[in-house]
């Protein structure tokens, strides 16, 4: 793992890994722009957002969760102990404080409702366009290449309990 930075200058985040029964992640694919002619592989990420003033970690994730994916059938399995961080490319830095990135706790959930309960328009405006369950495997040739390192630090460490859960052990 990377050294951390001074983290007062990375915008506190929250990141939900939410797990079906399978062992696969929930991934959505972030809106385009309207009227943009962008052509993005890298579009497809996990839940996540800034952790509010006066909010926990877990409330931050239960709320983001529920934002982006109308998901409220969900319980937490594990927190991560840090914080993981990634720069932003100079042209997403914008803001009063004019963060240098984002510093990531990362919320591991399992889902224990059904498909039809996700809802990507329950909250305006909508993050993603689509979704679908995916191998954690995956996730990094997905993911915008300045959050890959993230991505692949958290693929490492829940690799386990993807298995565990595809066997149906938990």
């Amino acid at each position: 793992m990377k050294e951390l930075p001074d983290l007062d200058r990375y915008r506190p985040n929250v990141g939900i890994c939410l797990f079906n029964r399978a062992g696969e992640v929930w991934l959505g694919e972030r809106l385009t722009a309207p009227g943009s002619r962008e052509v993005n592989p890298y579009r497809w990420q996990m839940p996540q957002g800034g952790i509010d003033k006066g909010e926990n970690v877990e409330e931050a994730a239960f709320r983001e969760l529920h934002e982006e994916t109308g998901v409220k059938s969900a319980r937490i399995l594990l927190t991560t102990p840090g914080w993981l961080a990634y720069d932003f490319p100079p042209r997403y830095r914008r803001g009063k404080k004019d963060w240098l990135g984002q510093r990531q706790k990362w919320v591991v959930m399992l889902f224990e409702g059904e498909n039809d309960e996700i809802d990507l328009n329950v909250h305006e405006p909508a993050e993603f366009e689509r979704w679908r369950w995916a191998a954690l495997d995956e996730l990094e040739e997905l993911i915008v290449p300045f959050k890959r390192q993230v991505y692949s630090e958290l693929v490492e460490a829940f690799r386990p309990l993807a298995t565990t859960l595809a066997k149906g052990s938990l």
